[in-house]
């Protein structure tokens, strides 16, 4: 029952509550309140809701008064004799009807705010919603349905629904009780949708009407369209990890592993079941988890050696995390199989080494600097580009003898034929098969070059056969006189005068050899044109390590000019090579500090430095070289990858050395 014109005498705290709650709720009236203790909360109250306020009941109890709820002492029945007109409610019932006032407020409220929840979330949706009773006629109407249509919503509520959207086809669903999905229809202004029809079943199964919900057909095209895409890109991703030749693992945030590939499986021969859903931890024969270690640290950690799998496979690691709308969301590692970089290192350094032999065609031009000496050794060396006679060149390993070698064939008559470099040291033949073998790879009137490289090497029974070609231009081969016609080029480190007073070399040779002698100086003897040879060299190595290395800051040109280079311009190579690979990822300049570690990873003696009597300083280095290749492969298990890495030298470089000193 809904009460006006109410009079609230003697009200406490919390019965003023209570009216606070009447009053916003618009449940009822309050015209007065009475307080004759003239209580100065219930003073308050009323003047803030601009209510008749007095300490006398009966100055508000007037007539147009239908209901007085007293909370105090007064006598009910007396107040009913005097205002017989008004029901007055003594306090005990006054008491219980305010309680059963505010739990139907606070009931009311509580269903208000729901409906008005509900009706938000009705109208926000993007699908349209349209809802009629048994009658057809429009109930519920929502904003997306009425921008769709074009109508209203104050237009649409209350109509037939047959005059909104005649196809509907709501009513029918009504009536048989049975939904239909998906089925497109054009509305009234020519928009196509793709509509779901239901009934609305009560609880005891009678249908009340029905409900439906649509949306444009080219807003589903569209989402269809994306789900294709997602798809499709996720079937790609799926096809590119599983064929990839890297093992790959991916875990979750929580280290669980989620996705490895069958590389992976191979390398650790650990299947997927023993892997997805378990702990990171889970390949690992020693070491931490580097994906444990990402997720805590949330930054990529790369190049981890460690031990993985059920046999135990030496593997480096790289690890980075997967980081979605600034989020770690899990990780993902690729790993590499060591045993098999080793192997394809081993081949790509030796197919680097065939390819610079077969392809190259180095020029004068390639000999870079603008020392005095060195410009002297390239004008003898132009001069003899443009003769026959043998050629004699001199000077420490390193200083690029076979350089000016190649440069004097490229820039001789014979520059169009082959070009044959062969180290004395490593040939073991006779001199008929050595007479065969350049008759084999040179047959033409005018053939190439054959450049001998530490002359001083050569056995004296193949000194002998090629003192007989020098001084005849033929060879005896299988007893037969072989006419042949190689240009030869010969080079030493060694000194030859000593050779030939020890007898390791023929004094006949060694004449018709230095016909012309030229002599290249030592990198450190000139230390200026180290900048200049520095950039070039850069942009080889940058060619050949993918690296976009540019320059060296000030200070590391100095420490380089400062250093004595008993390797030379091989060393500085090596040098250069190393400062590339222990830089800093990305690093596009080599800093000083760069080179001090390049230059000390490549400075590991462990030999006595003694001097033995009457030796050269070459051959003393040469004995010393040599016993650090056999140290470093006897500390790597023969490992030659590793032996090089610990020299601080190329593999190609090291191979070069070990067939030098007939170690392989």
């Amino acid at each position: 029952m809904t009460l006006q014109n109410i009079v609230v005498i003697d009200p406490n705290d919390q019965q003023l509550n209570i009216l606070q709650k009447i009053i916003q709720s618009d449940f009822c009236r309050i015209t007065a309140i009475a307080s004759r203790e003239d209580s100065a909360e219930a003073r308050s109250f009323a003047a803030r809701h601009s209510i008749a306020y007095d300490t006398d009941p009966s100055a508000v109890l007037t007539d147009d008064v239908q209901t007085a709820f007293v909370f105090s002492g007064m006598d009910a029945a007396e107040s009913a004799q005097r205002f017989p007109g008004i029901t007055v409610f003594p306090e005990e019932i006054s008491t219980l009807y305010f309680r059963l006032i505010e739990r139907e407020i606070t009931h009311l409220q509580t269903i208000l705010s729901k409906s008005f929840t509900y009706e938000a979330i009705f109208h926000s949706v993007e699908e349209g919603m349209i809802g009629i009773d048994r009658n057809g006629i429009i109930q519920l109407f929502n904003d997306s349905a009425s921008k769709m249509l074009g109508i209203p919503l104050g237009k649409a509520a209350g109509k037939p629904i047959s005059s909104v959207i005649p196809s509907s086809r709501l009513l029918e669903v009504a009536n048989s009780g049975h939904g239909e999905v998906n089925v497109k229809l054009q509305l009234p202004n020519g928009l196509d949708i793709l509509s779901s029809r239901y009934p609305i079943t009560l609880a005891d199964g009678t249908t009340a009407g029905a409900f439906a919900v649509f949306k444009e057909v080219t807003d589903v095209i569209e989402t269809a369209e994306e789900i294709t895409d997602l798809k499709r890109v996720k079937t790609m991703l799926e096809a590119i990890i599983h064929s990839s030749d890297d093992a790959i693992s991916v875990v979750d945030s929580n280290g669980l592993g989620i996705l490895v590939n069958p590389a992976y499986t191979r390398l650790t021969g650990l299947s997927e079941k023993e892997v997805i859903g378990k702990p990171a931890t889970a390949d690992i024969s020693s070491g931490e988890s580097i994906h444990m270690k990402v997720l805590e640290t949330e930054r990529p950690v790369r190049g981890v050696k460690m031990k993985i799998g059920e046999n135990n496979r030496d593997v480096i690691v790289n690890v980075a995390p997967i980081i979605v709308d600034e989020e770690v969301k899990g990780s993902v590692g690729v790993i590499h199989d060591i045993t098999e970089m080793r192997s394809l290192m081993r081949q790509l350094d030796q197919a680097k080494a065939m390819i610079r032999d077969l392809e190259s065609s180095y020029t004068f031009d390639d000999i870079i600097g603008g020392d005095e000496d060195l410009t002297i050794a390239v004008s003898q060396a132009k001069i003899a580009a443009g003769c026959e006679i043998p050629v004699m060149l001199r000077g420490e390993p390193g200083t690029g003898k076979g350089l000016f070698a190649h440069a004097i064939h490229t820039g001789s008559n014979r520059h169009e034929s082959d070009f044959i470099r062969v180290s004395c040291s490593s040939l073991d033949m006779d001199s008929v098969e050595l007479a065969l073998i350049h008759f084999k790879l040179q047959t033409d009137e005018l053939s190439g070059t054959l450049f001998l490289d530490e002359i001083t090497d050569l056995k004296p029974e193949i000194q002998e056969s090629l003192l007989e070609y020098l001084e005849s231009g033929r060879v005896t081969a299988a007893g037969q006189p072989r006419q042949l016609g190689m240009r030869i080029i010969a080079s030493s480190s060694a000194n030859l005068e000593r050779a030939v007073h020890g007898g390791t070399l023929s004094e006949e040779l060694y004449f018709q050899l230095t016909r012309i002698s030229i002599r290249i100086p030592s990198l450190r003897a000139r230390s200026g044109d180290i900048p200049e040879m520095t950039e070039v060299l850069l942009a080889m190595l940058n060619q050949e390590f993918g690296m976009a290395v540019h320059s060296l800051t000030g200070s590391a040109l100095k420490r380089l000019q400062s250093y004595e280079w008993p390797g030379n311009v091989r060393e500085l190579e090596n040098v250069l090579s190393r400062a590339m690979i222990l830089s800093e990822p990305g690093s596009d300049i080599l800093d000083e500090e760069d080179i001090i570690r390049a230059l000390s990873s490549g400075s590991e003696l462990t030999a006595a430095q003694t001097l033995p009597e009457k030796r050269t300083l070459a051959s003393l280095m040469e004995a010393h070289e040599k016993l650090l290749l056999e140290t470093a492969l006897k500390e790597n298990g023969g490992q030659k990858v590793a032996a090089a890495d610990k020299l601080g030298i190329s593999l190609r470089s090291l191979y070069y050395k070990l067939e030098k000193y007939k170690l392989i």
